[in-house]
């Protein structure tokens, strides 16, 4: 049902790209205008142009190919402003959790992005940055909920996928086996994180030394950022205290 094109964009993602996908008349995160997604494009009838999130790196083409085609664009329901910031296009329609788009219905699944969907067609789902096959995906507090991923990741696993068709990289053919290790690799994070706390670290620096075993020094930024959205959960669930204008945290 969904045919991946992948085009060359600027991203922190592993693979250096972005996936686009068509399915059935719809266009989905036109991230990069590529010869490659050009050809797909004018050899197909496009009817509905929409991205899983306003993600620089899932948009960068889709005023050109909305123009192009002059499909019906569809954002996010109450995120239009951000979709029309990140787009340089208001959206035609909007859609909320069941909604049709063409073919396809929208699954709220927030997290990395608070405007974040997938998109299912049967059993196969366009997940976006929900999940890669190759790595794990990044969820800071700038644009994220740690909170709100573990919970898609959850309905993902509930949902009882047949193929995930991720934003970056090839297909998850185990979806059921993928998701379960990805909640499992963040729950230990999580206990690393909460340990460290526990154990005297207070500073988020000293956190990040303490929760990951490797060096992080080649994305630094990103680990500091996934402890933080790991003790902005932990605040909120009692297990520690979190003092963000601080960039500190102690025990509860």
């Amino acid at each position: 049902m969904f045919e991946r094109i992948s085009v060359p964009v600027a991203t922190r993602a592993p693979t250096g790209a972005t996936n686009a996908y068509l399915a059935d008349g719809v266009l989905l995160d036109p991230a990069a205008r590529s010869d490659a997604l050009d050809r797909r494009v004018a050899d197909h009838d496009i009817d509905h142009i929409a991205v899983t999130h306003a993600h620089e790196d899932h948009v960068g083409a889709l005023a050109h190919y909305a123009a192009e085609t002059g499909a019906t664009v569809w954002g996010r329901a109450g995120c239009e402003e951000r979709f029309a910031a990140a787009t340089g296009v208001a959206p035609d329609r909007t859609f909320r959790e069941g909604d049709a788009v063409g073919p396809l219905t929208v699954l709220e699944t927030p997290g990395h992005a608070p405007d974040h969907v997938a998109f299912a067609a049967g059993d196969e789902l366009a997940i976006g940055d929900l999940a890669m096959a190759e790595s794990s995906v990044f969820v800071g507090t700038r644009d994220g909920d740690m909170r709100a991923y573990y919970a898609s990741l959850r309905r993902l696993l509930a949902g009882d996928a047949g193929a995930l068709h991720p934003g970056h990289g090839r297909a998850i053919a185990n979806p059921d086996e993928r998701i379960a290790g990805l909640l499992a690799r963040r729950v230990r994070r999580e206990r690393n994180v909460e340990r460290a706390v526990r154990e005297g670290a207070r500073a988020v620096d000293d956190i990040v030394d303490a929760a990951y075993a490797r060096s992080v020094a080649d994305v630094r930024d990103l680990a500091t950022e996934t402890v933080r959205a790991h003790l902005e959960k932990l605040d909120v669930e009692g297990r520690v205290r979190w003092y963000p204008d601080e960039d500190r945290a102690t025990p509860p």
